[in-house]
């Protein structure tokens, strides 16, 4: 199913009793995180937490936070439409089945391929619930970062980070987009860090507009129908839209619209759309940052996004996550990844039986596959895959 805002996601986890809201005032520096925190370390991944009353810097904010909305298998599998994440994978195996690829690079290509016949391009719409609310920040506006319930998460962090943002880049060369998820330290009301390391692809625009010597439009959205998230986390390869992987995960074309105030298409039933620049050249200390490994990644110098505009749905809800030693809710959604991608290592090399990314390893450091052994050094072969 296709959920029109990420409000109408709480409701439906509320529903199937698996969120809890907290109706007591709790600060967004340091709290909300403590409370996420425990609850995700419970059995099973805890429950989705809906803080009615943030606050930020002594003043209730008008926005609700949600938290480890997407951190159990349950809850994942709600925010992707169904049942379970491995009924997706069946979806793509049947894709993959109408020709089997003979190599990653043809899975990659075929997957590409059944996603566009199986949903229609995206939709442009000159009219969203997203821009229900404009703050134009050159109007003297002052709406800005500081009015959004952006956490603190650890002590020793640099700051406030937003960290379920969905960043919309394009190629000033060919005009192909790309959403990542990049965390944002803020700086002040209208600047803010962008954590795209160099081999990223929002990175490799960026690139392409330093060349140019031109400053690089970026819009951030949050919120709206939880798959786009799922899409932006997603390890998809180059050309694959994630845009065009959502609407494949909802079922339906995903409807766009313009910026107010720069050149970017955003879905236009996300809560929350932040419009900016980035300045080629201009880099500025981003962190610490209380990371998955249980440590703090140190200062380094990253691009600087300003703030251009604000939009945002009436009854919008803030979104957000932490990140910390596992299990967290980023461990669900990588999880989900796995399971969903499965048949595309499985096509190609058929003496996959399973493989799993446990948590200690925090995605990064450590797989389990099992294999059908046929022929001695045969698990080389696979481990070479892994690490190629």
């Amino acid at each position: 199913m296709a959920y029109r805002s990420f409000g109408k996601f709480v409701e439906a986890l509320e529903q199937a009793g698996e969120l809890k809201r907290v109706a007591l005032p709790v600060d967004t520096d340091l709290l909300i995180a403590e409370w996420a925190d425990r609850e995700m370390k419970s059995p099973g991944g805890g429950k989705a937490l809906l803080f009615e009353q943030p606050i930020v810097d002594g003043t209730k904010s008008e926005f609700p936070v949600a938290i480890n909305t997407m951190g159990s298998r349950r809850r994942i599998a709600m925010a992707l439409g169904r049942e379970s994440v491995d009924e997706i994978a069946q979806e793509i195996q049947l894709i993959l089945k109408a020709k089997p690829p003979t190599d990653l690079r043809e899975g990659w290509s075929l997957l590409k391929q059944g996603i566009h016949l199986l949903h229609a391009r995206p939709k442009q719409v000159k009219e969203a619930a997203c821009q229900e609310v404009v703050h134009k920040i050159d109007n003297g506006n002052d709406f800005s970062l500081a009015n959004l319930p952006i956490l603190k998460c650890w002590p020793k962090d640099g700051g406030r980070f937003i960290t379920l943002p969905n960043v919309h880049t394009r190629d000033p060369e060919t005009g192909a987009r790309n959403v990542g998820v990049y965390r944002m330290q803020i700086y002040d009301k209208r600047t803010a860090g962008m954590h795209w390391q160099i081999h990223k692809v929002g990175a490799r625009h960026g690139k392409r507009y330093y060349e140019r010597g031109e400053r690089m439009p970026v819009a951030v959205t949050l919120g709206g129908d939880p798959v786009y998230t799922f899409a932006a986390t997603a390890p998809l390869p180059d050309g694959l839209d994630e845009i065009l992987f959502a609407g494949f995960l909802r079922k339906r074309s995903i409807e766009l619209v313009r910026c107010k105030t720069i050149d970017v298409d955003v879905p236009a039933d996300v809560d929350f759309v932040l419009e900016g620049y980035v300045q080629p050249g201009e880099m500025r200390p981003e962190g610490p940052f209380g990371d998955h490994t249980g440590f703090y990644t140190a200062l380094e110098d990253y691009p600087v996004f300003h703030l251009t505009a604000i939009t945002h749905r009436r009854d919008a809800v803030y979104p957000t996550t932490i990140v910390g030693v596992p299990p967290m809710e980023d461990y669900y959604l990588g999880d989900a990844s796995v399971r969903i991608f499965l048949p595309v290592f499985k096509m190609n090399f058929p003496e996959i039986v399973d493989m799993t990314l446990p948590p200690e390893g925090v995605f990064h450091n450590l797989v389990f596959v099992s294999i059908r052994k046929q022929y001695p050094y045969q698990a080389f072969k696979i481990c070479l895959l892994y690490t190629s």
